[in-house]
């Protein structure tokens, strides 16, 4: 589940996404109750630029075959923000870009990791005529996500378990803006042994609820106004968690968040990553719905014994009834 799939104008995203204008320190260390989330929404991810997110040959005119922006020292995950004194932010602003080549070298502007770096790059026309730099891009992403936690102490909101990675490189995707929307879960396609299922939901571009500010291995964070948040609870550590009885909250329908029953059968202690523990899903509605756990489902939180203690990341393959958790814990120290 924590992979992106392709749709025809989208990304579908098991993420949520928003603002952090505080010391993200505060949250962990402070945070010993909280609001637990399970609310769908919408998330949209903009690069600032052009994501590169791999490379192609280039036949050009004269025989040969050519890779010129790789050859220049560009690399996939670069973020493009500027071709030949053209400001860049879309894939059209790209071919735009490109539309005025010449076949001079190329100044291009990018961002990686942080930095700005200059590339000198310079295009090779194809067999029909146009320059090209031999680039696979890719500008905003969009989707559907699952809420895992609120704090109505700052604002602070966290959820997915797991970074928003790309599917071509496998990086933890850049970002310059982002931001959360209302959502609605309008169907669902099951999971299936081999076959990961999905929510499938419509959210409002324009009702927006909250915007991203950090994206790691953990999770993704951020803060939004929440009209009214729910009943804080407390926060579980990770040596209160135990096997046996617990639940998920997630919307999977029209209806919102609801609480379905799982069985905590492994709890992993010395893990590093997301995978805290393995559950498993008893809840006969839930699997009559969805078939488990599904794509979209990532960040429902983990309720047991009255305390938030994690979050869904991912979906067995081979079993969809089954599926890890991260750790609040772990969750917090990354916010």
């Amino acid at each position: 589940m924590g992979k992106m799939r392709k749709k025809a104008m989208a990304r579908a995203l098991g993420l949520l996404a928003l603002l952090l204008c505080f010391p993200a320190q505060a949250l962990a260390l402070e945070a010993s109750e909280l609001v637990p989330g399970g609310d769908a929404v919408g998330i949209q991810l903009e690069a600032g630029g052009v994501i590169v997110a791999g490379f192609s040959e280039v036949h050009s005119t004269d025989g040969q075959t050519r890779r010129p922006a790789e050859d220049a020292g560009i690399k996939a995950g670069d973020v493009i923000r500027e071709v030949g004194g053209i400001r860049v932010q879309s894939a059209a602003d790209f071919l735009t870009a490109m539309s005025a080549c010449d076949g001079e070298a190329l100044l291009v502007r990018a961002a990686r990791n942080g930095q700005e770096l200059t590339f000198h790059v310079t295009p090779a026309k194809s067999g029909d005529g146009v320059w090209q730099l031999g680039l696979w891009l890719r500008d905003a992403v969009a989707g559907i996500g699952t809420v895992t936690f609120y704090d109505p102490d700052t604002g602070v909101f966290g959820a997915l378990g797991h970074g928003i990675n790309d599917l071509d490189t496998g990086a933890l995707l850049p970002f310059e803006t982002g931001t959360i929307t209302a959502a609605e879960v309008v169907d669902v396609i099951p999971g299936a042994a081999g076959s990961p299922g999905e929510l499938c939901g419509k959210f409002d571009r324009e009702d927006i609820r909250g915007t991203l500010a950090k994206n790691t291995e953990r999770g993704i964070f951020g803060t939004a106004a929440v009209a009214e948040p729910g009943a804080p609870i407390p926060v579980a550590g990770e040596d209160e968690v135990t096997l046996g009885p617990a639940t998920i909250r997630s919307s999977v329908g029209a209806e919102g968040a609801r609480d379905y029953a799982v069985e905590i059968s492994r709890v992993y202690r010395d893990s590093e990553d997301n995978r805290f523990l393995l559950l498993t899903v008893t809840d006969a509605e839930l699997l009559a719905r969805t078939g488990g756990i599904v794509q979209g489902m990532s960040g429902s939180p983990i309720l047991q014994n009255g305390k938030l203690i994690g979050a869904v990341t991912h979906v067995l393959l081979g079993d969809p009834r089954r599926g890890y958790g991260i750790s609040i814990e772990k969750m917090l120290e990354a916010a």
